[in-house]
């Protein structure tokens, strides 16, 4: 077996393959600055560039809990002229969790906390002074599944005698970015990579794959495949190796598969060539 097929199998090691795909899609600034633009629904993003982003995961991981697993941290560069910058915190999740708002909200006091130690660093006291602002954070869930996401989107909904308290409760709106509301053709008319990988997530057994390859217009594949850079296409050939291992295809198909993503136009995914296509699952 080849170098490339043996570091498909090995690429994600992570038992928990549904945030392993989300961390190599949303890890990648190009593929991030793509879903901010079309899915955030913030006004002030729709011109950003891949340029614009820089991850700051890294650099949280020993604030966050074992759940870390799932977030992305991205500073992204505003051009507003009011703040330089917000934080886009994106957590994915392939179950509804109902304490998704309460796990945000730590992370987001983290983010903060260490926003405020950086600038006392700077300057000693800066923090108490009237005019001192915190960066915006823009807390997103990604939910893939389809079941009904049954959760609270508002923080304050998981305290007791919130009608009660109302004022004195801290409260919040999490971003809740839904794959299945999303149809096919809305997916398919972005044209981009980030929604090409959204229309494979969103496939569970070869008779959607073929639902697919119809709804595609021609030329599709080999536009997605020509715009995208030698680093996103490993990121989709990933992607789609953690997909299919969920729906239980043998390695040996998805060595095929994922090493055709990188290697020849990817129109031929869905072509009976070699039995090595998309239709022969």
């Amino acid at each position: 077996m080849s170098k490339i097929n043996e570091s498909i199998k090995k690429g994600i090691t992570n038992s928990r393959s549904q945030d392993s795909a989300a961390k190599l899609i949303f890890g990648n600034n190009r593929l991030c600055s793509q879903f901010l633009r079309n899915y955030s629904g913030i006004e002030l993003l729709k011109n950003v560039r891949e340029e614009d982003i820089e991850d700051m995961t890294t650099r949280y991981i020993p604030m966050f809990t074992e759940e870390r697993d799932s977030d992305v941290v991205k500073r992204v560069r505003l051009s507003n002229g009011e703040c330089a910058y917000m934080i886009a915190l994106i957590e994915h999740k392939s179950t509804v969790d109902y304490n998704v708002s309460m796990q945000l909200l730590r992370y987001m006091v983290y983010i903060w906390e260490d926003y405020e130690k950086e600038q006392e660093k700077l300057q000693e006291g800066i923090s108490k002074k009237k005019e001192f602002r915190y960066p915006p954070i823009l807390p997103i869930v990604y939910y893939e599944w389809t079941d009904r996401w049954t959760a609270a989107v508002s923080f304050k909904d998981r305290i007791f005698l919130n009608d009660v308290f109302d004022e004195f409760i801290p409260d919040y709106r999490y971003k809740l970015i839904k794959l299945d509301s999303y149809t096919d053709s809305e997916l398919i008319e972005q044209n981009d990579e980030i929604s090409f990988v959204m229309l494979l997530d969103r496939l569970k057994d070869s008779s959607e794959f073929k639902k697919l390859k119809e709804e595609l217009p021609e030329g599709y594949l080999n536009g997605i495949s020509k715009m995208s850079s030698p680093d996103v296409l490993e990121v989709i050939s990933r992607v789609e190796a953690t997909m299919l291992r969920r729906r239980n295809i043998s390695e040996d198909k998805i060595a095929d598969l994922t090493d055709g993503i990188r290697r020849k136009p990817m129109g031929q995914l869905f072509k009976k060539k070699g039995g090595t296509g998309l239709d022969n699952i």
